[in-house]
């Protein structure tokens, strides 16, 4: 029976393999296709598994680019204390910088670089849904290096592990639940500017690329309820499969690395997972990996050693060195592009910047109080967790634009101002960074503490105040960093929304923002966007990053 199970595993895993090999294929093709001034996009049923397709490639694709930058700058600021000092606050800026606003700009550069291929315009929509994914998890891994346990790098010391060692044995596997629930959120933020990202017009310029974002914008935009319910459809089913195949094995698998002295064994499945284990196929090839790297390991030298001691160091100098010459040069661009902005304007920009803060502040203090006492009966339940995890993901997932206009409508004729609206326009995309963030922490707080609390007979509050919220605090404040900047990333689709040929705005930064990309005014862009950076990185620097290293030295494990 269990070899018939195998059997069966494999023939699954092939015909798995195919059929995403023929889907790559046909997305490989469209993504070299030759340029075309505008596409039509068939709203017919049968195109949408295509259309489907193409978008889950361009999120995969951001992802496996935003995964290798969290790993190499999370490791980046954790190990070199003086590049520590630099890219964590520029990381904040970049966090804080509204790429959409740049979405433009983005899009004529990749097109004059590829001017007769699809090429630009693809890598335009997976740049913009790289910046949608990556902050999230890069602050995770730094985080969670950061305050990797100190026995465990004090055993790393006694047996005296490379830094590779250190990294492979200790460090990664510490991070690995922070950055599994950090991927899940990143890739549901990735979906939220979907529409945008595949059906970019510049006034009369349309740049639209073929996917589900461009399907659900031109049925919204025509109004044809039957195609937008099947574009809703389309987006649960690639949710689900992305839960199914990717997200839920993930999870399962990452619980081995919870740090446990004590506790009840883990009892969470995933059937896909115990098909990958059961394969013949991934047995063979999994020793095939092993054998590599013992072949790789045998071939250690003291040249080898040299060049692994100082390699990283130099190659760390030399990137702060380029990082300092591209910022640089972008100030200089940004300088130039100030230059024509009257003071009237930058008056009027203060004031827009001071009404989204209000509901920025607003969004997240409502977020957390949302997010921490679901996060944490998630986090904390096996029954809870099993039951609400896929709602939670297709939640998130879901690009919440698509809502948007049926929002406004019914604030509309419930007489609610869009200035409020907006504030539960951006609640449906930041909201999920909080909470997923919450169930991260609460899944990696050790079993022993839990036991003791329950041996002590703690009471409900006494075991929030003493146990659960100082287990959750820096998890809590990395969800509260990412869903500041998703909010203020979020005012400017929240507080300019279009429908039907319809505008419906409300005073605001993000809506002035918009406002200067639609008419072109590229200096009142800048100027926007400049406002925005420097009030979040001040934020960030003053407020959320005193709590983050406040949380390091006060509730981490390693305290």
């Amino acid at each position: 029976m269990k070899i018939h199970f195998r059997l069966l595993s494999d023939f699954f895993l092939i015909a798995l393999g195919a059929c995403l090999l023929a889907g790559w294929l046909s997305y490989w093709e469209q993504f070299f296709s030759p340029y075309q001034d505008k596409v039509d996009i068939d709203l017919s049923l049968l195109n949408l598994p295509r259309y489907t397709f193409y978008s889950l490639s361009r999120g995969l694709l951001a992802y496996f680019l935003s995964l290798l930058f969290s790993l190499v700058w999370g490791f980046w600021a954790a190990k070199d204390r003086i590049a520590e000092k630099a890219v964590i606050p520029l990381l904040d800026v970049l966090q804080s910088i509204p790429f959409l606003g740049f979405l433009p700009g983005i899009i004529l550069l990749l097109i004059g670089f590829f001017q007769k291929r699809e090429v630009g315009l693809e890598l335009a929509a997976i740049f913009l849904i790289f910046t949608a994914q990556v902050w999230n998890m890069a602050f995770g891994v730094y985080h969670a290096i950061k305050t990797v346990p100190t026995e465990k790098n004090e055993c790393a010391s006694s047996y005296r592990f490379s830094g590779w060692e250190r990294a492979k044995w200790i460090e990664l596997p510490f991070s690995m639940l922070s950055l599994v629930w950090n991927s899940i959120m990143s890739m549901a933020g990735g979906w939220f500017f979907l529409m945008v990202n595949e059906s970019f017009k510049l006034g009369d310029r349309d740049f639209r690329i073929p996917g589900l974002g461009s399907y659900m914008s031109v049925a919204a935009g025509k109004g044809d309820g039957m195609a937008m319910f099947y574009a809703i459809v389309a987006m649960f089913a690639l949710i689900l499969f992305l839960d199914q195949l990717l997200w839920r094995p993930l999870v399962v698998w990452s619980q081995k690395f919870r740090i446990e002295e004590t506790g009840p064994p883990i009892v969470s499945e995933s059937w896909f997972l115990n098909i990958l284990k059961s394969s013949y196929i991934i047995a063979l090839f999994r020793a095939s990996l092993y054998k590599l790297g013992q072949f790789m390991q045998n071939r250690k030298s003291k040249t080898r050693d040299f060049v692994r001691k100082w390699l990283p160091i130099a190659i760390s100098r030399i990137a702060l060195g380029t990082l300092a010459a591209l910022l640089m040069l972008a100030a200089y661009s940004i300088f130039r592009l100030l230059i024509p902005v009257r003071i009237e304007q930058w008056v009027h920009l203060f004031q827009m910047m001071f009404l989204t803060l209000g509901r920025v502040f607003v969004c997240v203090f409502i977020s957390t109080c949302l997010a921490l006492p679901l996060g944490l009966a998630v986090g904390l339940s096996e029954k809870w967790s099993r039951v609400l995890e896929p709602l939670m993901q297709i939640g998130a997932s879901f690009p919440a634009t698509l809502l948007f206009p049926i929002l406004v409508l019914a604030f509309k004729l419930a007489h609610i101002p869009l200035g409020i609206g907006s504030i539960i326009l951006m609640l449906m995309g930041t909201q999920w960074y909080i909470l997923f963030n919450v169930i991260a922490g609460a899944k990696a707080m050790p079993s022993d503490l839990r036991e003791v609390a329950s041996s002590f007979r703690f009471s409900r509050n006494n075991r929030f105040r003493w146990l659960y919220f100082p287990s959750l605090f820096p998890y809590l404040i990395t969800g509260v960093i990412t869903a500041s900047a998703g909010a203020w990333n979020a005012s400017i689709v929240s507080e300019y929304v279009t429908y039907q040929d319809k505008v419906w705005t409300t005073p605001g930064l993000g809506s002035t923002i918009s406002l200067a990309a639609q008419n072109n005014d590229y200096s009142l862009l800048a100027a926007s966007i400049f406002v925005m950076v420097i009030v979040v990185a001040l934020l960030n620097l003053q407020v959320w990053l005193r709590l983050y290293h406040y949380s390091e030295k006060r509730y981490a494990l390693n305290a």
